[in-house]
């Protein structure tokens, strides 16, 4: 009995079974190995792959020592954390140090001009600029994650040999996937690539949003739609380099809450021609190309995020410890302790799956994607959770710009919302991770239950038929046994741990059996309306999340206790590590209970009447988005007096001023749609 793919699951729309064979169609057919993650939803635990916990080598370990020595007396002495988030702008003496410390291009192979290291070596470099300008994390994790990146992985020799040696040394490079009316949504893109008659060139046409860095970079990796010869649509990715007749970038930056010294520019290309010889990978490959370097952009946008989060904690713990109120230190408080332990588990999970994450992708793990998912939604939540809490026990002081925590505080919001959303990215850890399984139920409920779009005859038939298939009752048996007789396939074993940790692994095991059941039983009370559910979705994908941190931290303790790590900083690790299974084994029973009773129904209900109300407020009084398919052009107008402007002119880097701040970055006196730009 094959399994049947999801978009067959029969009562959902057919809006609905499109999406769902779109997604199937973009990611593709399943890895021949399946990942961690995929295997918890299956109730099976793969100890091998994250025990022992994964360490560089010796040499690589030092190198990088040495780089983040070099780095660290930059950061503190040079770079100009305040004026760069206050002038919204990078100067471009510190790309020029960057650069010149190695840092630009430390993942690029030595051969081409880079460092040469590895993923995790990048990220502990991304982590440490993360403690100190989140700015400038994000600049280079653009760079080296997603801009250049495809060039590393899937470009020809020739294309290597060309822009690798530049991005490594030279200039900056960006990513264009992102479209006015494209975001989490990568396959629906609208910007265009036509082949030539003669077959030589692409004619690309189209608009490209969000572009980190845009504006300053020297070469472009662009998505577009190409019609293949099948007639079928896809989307191809193209090296383009600013110079080429047709690109106009008309907006080189919009003014922003946090992170105000990156740069998202707005790039048209209107009959760009691009030489075939720019196609990176294959034609009609690029969502390939595009997912996979999101997996490395998601890792370092978790290390900028836990840099931030572990400076907020020391930052707030210090200042706890000696603000005192009521004759007493405030962290002798019982409510700032829960906040500082809460801290500690936090940063501590999130310190270990971002480097249990790395060592995957430096080990090549194929079947990650899931995994990479989680890094991003744990460190971008749990790391906001962290500066959250650090700024409510800072009190107001935290607020005042002059203790610089506000910039950080404001800085680290954008990244839930980043490199899919996190809402988003629970839709796909439930989806993807139990994809398989899923897909094994689906083909069993059409191999034996009632099928109301089929006569009594067939379905008998069929029933009967299957019924005295051995291939099907080894899937049905044990599946009905378990949805209705409550008869759970025994807990997995969990070896590699520390001895002393073995009551952990106990713990994690219990839930690991627990969230496979879940998962079968929501799909069960929920049926087709999974599909629109996502708050199901996301209890499931929540505990996922919560077993894949436990697991990271089980194997980072067990690695610290081997090494015989001891003093004040292994005392606080320990401690953390414990309060994680306790916070975490509270939150998964939780998400078990609410699969069954919860206040979803009351919620639509809300969320509709308050939808309705809406509808009788007048569009003229709120902004609306530029792309809305049913309201452009109706909403308010944004204001553009007092805010600072950055128009393109068509000169990427425009004038610079003595304080390093963008010259053509004027306060504009008109109003209007700021997205227009001008040319």
């Amino acid at each position: 009995m094959s399994n049947k793919g999801l978009s067959n699951i029969k009562g959902v729309s057919k809006a609905d079974q499109k999406m769902i064979a779109d997604v199937e169609a973009m990611f593709g057919p399943e890895p021949s190995e399946m990942g961690f993650v995929k295997n918890l939803f299956w109730g099976r635990f793969r100890d091998e792959v994250v025990f022992p916990y994964p360490e560089e080598s010796a040499e690589e370990r030092a190198k990088c020592d040495a780089l983040l020595e070099e780095l660290e007396d930059y950061l503190v002495n040079e770079h100009p954390s305040i004026l760069i988030d206050q002038e919204e702008y990078i100067p471009e003496w510190c790309f020029d140090r960057l650069f010149e410390i190695g840092v630009m291009g430390m993942t690029i192979p030595e051969s081409h001009g880079g460092l040469g290291l590895g993923v995790t070596s990048y990220n502990r470099v991304l982590e440490l600029i993360g403690r100190h300008c989140s700015s400038t994390a994000v600049v280079v994790s653009a760079h080296q994650s997603i801009g250049c990146k495809a060039i590393m992985l899937f470009g020809t020799e020739k294309q290597k040999d060309h822009f690798l040696p530049k991005v490594a040394r030279e200039y900056l490079s960006a990513f264009c996937l992102s479209e006015p009316n494209v975001g989490s949504d990568a396959a629906g893109q609208k910007t265009r690539c036509e082949l030539t008659d003669d077959g030589t060139h692409f004619i690309l046409n189209g608009e490209k949003k969000w572009s980190t860095s845009g504006a300053l970079a020297g070469m472009f990796t662009v998505m577009a739609k190409q019609q293949m010869p099948n007639g079928k649509e896809k989307v191809t990715a193209l090296i383009c380099t600013p110079d080429m007749d047709g690109v106009d970038i008309f907006e080189k930056n919009r003014s922003k809450t946090g992170i105000r010294g990156t740069w998202q520019a707005r790039i048209r290309f209107n009959d760009v021609k691009v030489p075939r010889e720019n196609v990176l990978h294959e034609e009609g490959r690029g969502l390939n190309v595009a997912l996979t370097c999101l997996n490395f952009g998601r890792c370092t946008l978790s290390a900028g995020v836990s840099g931030a989060a572990k400076q907020a904690m020391d930052q707030s713990i210090k200042w706890v410890q000696t603000r005192y109120q009521f004759g007493r230190p405030l962290a002798e408080f019982d409510l700032v302790q829960q906040k500082i332990a809460r801290m500690a588990a936090y940063t501590y999970a999130m310190d270990a799956m971002l480097y249990m994450v790395t060592g995957m992708l430096d080990r090549k793990d194929k079947d990650i994607m899931v995994e990479t998912a989680i890094s991003k939604v744990f460190c971008s939540h749990f790391g906001w959770e962290v500066i959250d809490d650090a700024m409510q026990i800072m009190g107001g002081d935290g607020y005042m710009t002059e203790n610089e925590f506000e910039r950080l505080w404001r800085d680290n919001r954008i990244h839930r919302i980043v490199e899919g959303s996190n809402e988003v990215m629970q839709g796909f850890i439930f989806a993807y991770g139990g994809k398989q399984l899923a897909e094994q139920m689906l083909s069993v409920q059409d191999a034996l239950l009632w099928d109301s779009d089929e006569s009594p005859l067939r379905n008998v038939t069929r029933m009967v038929r299957n019924g005295l298939n051995p291939k099907v009752l080894e899937k049905a048996v044990p599946l009905g046994l378990q949805l209705f007789f409550g008869v759970k396939p025994s807990a997995p074993d969990i070896r590699g741990v520390h001895p002393s940790l073995q009551s952990y692994a106990d713990r994690l095991s219990n839930l690991v059996q627990k969230h496979s059941h879940y998962f079968k039983l929501a799909s069960k009370w929920e049926r087709e309306k999974i599909v629109k559910h996502q708050t199901q979705q996301a209890r499931v994908a929540d505990n996922a999340i919560r077993l894949f941190a436990l697991t990271c931290a089980l194997s980072k303790m067990s690695a610290q206790l081997r090494k015989g790590e001891a003093g004040a900083s292994f005392d606080r690790d320990r401690a953390a590590f414990d309060h994680l299974f306790d916070l975490f084994e509270i939150d998964i029973f939780n998400n078990f209970g609410e699969m069954r009773y919860h206040a979803d129904e009351s919620m639509r209900e809300a969320a509709a009447a308050a939808r309705r109300h809406n509808d009788t407020l007048p569009n003229s009084d709120y902004y609306i988005h530029e792309a809305s398919p049913v309201a452009a052009g109706t909403g308010k107008d944004t204001p553009t007096e007092h805010i600072k402007q950055f128009p393109g002119d068509g000169d990427a880097l425009g004038d610079v001023s003595g304080d390093g701040a963008a010259g053509n970055a004027e306060i504009a006196t008109g109003t209007g749609e700021a997205t227009e730009g001008t040319a």
